[in-house]
């Protein structure tokens, strides 16, 4: 229970607050000390909003939980696009309008980079360039935060985490396991680090968020890998009117399940994971297809559990423009490196040699020159399945 990240860091005696998206229950359980109201499509207001917690008067240090809605999808389609198929706005307002404080970047759909997973067309550019200024107001909002910490002589004395918490709202990103939808931003600055500037090529995931900014806050049992104040989560809610217990079974949450990478900020060469797995069962609860995934820094290989259903994926994105653009051309116009039908057909197993073929083009799976490596990924994933008590280990044996 307390080593949920907001009260962890309550109970290693700083304030927690909280501002933009909430996508966590129950409160109970992710607790903030203070909530903030904000434009979630307008980040520079947040940082604005955000002051006066930022800076408050307390010898406590503050923990701020700042999560913007840019740049996902939303806002409704602009409708003087002039093809058949609108883009959608990413939250941006239509007529080039700006949200009050923010100096609004426009892109010229003909001069944008098209990632290689994406089809070069008219529409994805122009949902692109939509995209692309949806992400800037996040930058103007970065830097509004970043002038309040200078301004308040705070800025060498906090942990800044920049991060994605899925890649591109776009098919053949979001909602899957390809390195399109799990390889996101990732920048931290430690004021106390001298070394700057390090680009790392570490293995680390989400997972090793929580424990990292617990370490940082000097309040983490490196041993055990759980804060030193730790409260077993039957304990906690032993007695209390809310009910709830940790429902692992006979394998509660005593300890995170990633590591602290603060040990490894600012040494280029340093290794942090050998080996990462990832997972997805369902976007929404319609769109339910399990995927499990595992590389080891050269290889990785994706289990398509639900292989042989038509792959359903994000509503949003189904509708896409980018999308509907090349349904509309038949299951074999391309879209990226894939073409529609073995987008939506999945096989139930890819391999990929991902520092070579990083976008992941061509699947070794069938390759006999590759079957022991295939086997090799194969017993990683199940060890993992079964360290973490995971259901679907049992669709290796049953259908």
């Amino acid at each position: 229970m307390d080593h949920l990240l907001p009260r962890a860091l309550s109970n290693a005696g700083y304030r927690t607050g909280q501002i933009g998206k909430y996508h966590v229950a129950p409160e109970e359980v992710y607790r903030f000390d203070t909530y903030l109201k904000g434009d979630s499509r307008n980040a520079k207001q947040m940082a604005s909003v955000a002051k006066d917690f930022i800076t408050a008067d307390d010898e406590k240090p503050f923990f701020l939980y700042f999560a913007t809605s840019d740049p996902h999808r939303g806002g409704g389609d602009d409708a003087s696009y002039p093809g058949k198929h609108k883009p959608n706005f990413f939250g941006n307002l239509p007529n080039k309008a700006a949200y009050e404080g923010v100096d609004e970047v426009f892109f010229d759909p003909n001069k944008i980079p098209v990632p290689p997973f994406l089809p070069d067309t008219p529409e994805s550019r122009s949902e692109l360039a939509h995209y692309y200024q949806s992400c800037a107001r996040i930058d103007q909002g970065v830097a509004e935060l970043i002038k309040i910490l200078k301004e308040s002589d705070l800025y060498d004395k906090t942990l800044i985490v920049f991060t994605s918490d899925h890649g591109m709202a776009f098919a053949g990103a979001k909602t899957t396991v390809f390195e399109a939808g799990l390889h996101v931003p990732f920048i931290v600055r430690n004021p106390y680090e001298k070394k700057r500037g390090i680009e790392s090529d570490a293995m680390i995931s989400h997972a090793d968020i929580a424990p990292s900014l617990v370490d940082f806050a000097q309040a983490l049992d490196r041993e055990k890998n759980q804060p030193k104040n730790f409260v077993e989560a039957n304990a906690y809610w032993k007695g209390k009117d809310y009910v709830a217990k940790d429902n692992r079974g006979h394998r509660p949450y005593t300890s995170y399940h990633g590591d602290s990478w603060i040990p490894i900020l600012g040494k280029k060469n340093a290794t942090h994971h050998k080996t990462m797995f990832a997972s997805h069962t369902f976007h929404e609860i319609t769109m339910y297809y399990p995927m499990r995934a595992v590389w080891d820094g050269k290889y990785k290989l994706i289990w398509n559990i639900a292989s042989g259903l038509p792959y359903p994926f994000a509503s949003d994105l189904w509708a896409s423009s980018t999308w509907q653009a090349q349904l509309e051309k038949g299951e074999d116009a391309l879209y990226g490196y894939m073409n529609v039908g073995s987008y939506v057909d999945r096989p139930a197993f890819e391999l990929y040699n991902v520092t070579e073929n990083r976008y992941e083009e061509v699947n070794l799976a069938s390759n006999p020159e590759y079957s022991n490596i295939l086997e090799s990924m194969k017993a990683k994933l199940k060890a993992f399945q079964q360290a973490t008590n995971d259901p679907w280990i049992s669709k290796w044996e049953y259908e």
